[in-house]
């Protein structure tokens, strides 16, 4: 028997206003993904942009701890493959959040895609 999976997908573009680098707030309620009962999801790959003239920090939350870092310099984008590093486990809440410099605003382009399995 054949097992199925799920694409999903965390995407758009986002304003924000910097709090501090050392302040990551949530994204936007877009950018929160909780794996469902009885399926495991797979990180594949992250890749944003930013439109500030500073550099910011998105960052992938597991159940509010810190999976992995994506620093973005000033205008610039990053594009990381993940590569189905890891398996994350059922009922586990993924967010992207972002930091920045107090007061540096832009929007953020996100695109996070991940399998569920």
């Amino acid at each position: 028997m054949a097992m199925g999976s799920t694409p999903r997908f965390l995407q758009g573009v986002f304003a924000f206003i910097g709090t501090g680098l050392d302040d990551p707030q949530l994204i936007d309620a877009a950018t929160r993904y909780q794996v469902p009962s009885g399926v495991t999801a797979q990180p594949l790959y992250f890749r944003g942009g930013n439109s500030s003239g500073e550099l910011i920090v998105v960052t992938l939350w597991r159940d509010g701890a810190s999976m992995r870092v994506f620093p973005m310099g000033a205008r610039s984008s990053v594009n990381v493959p993940l590569r189905v590093v890891e398996d994350v486990d059922p009922d586990t809440v993924l967010e992207l959040v972002v930091a920045a410099p107090a007061g540096c605003t832009g929007e953020v382009v996100i695109d996070f895609g991940l399998m569920e399995v």
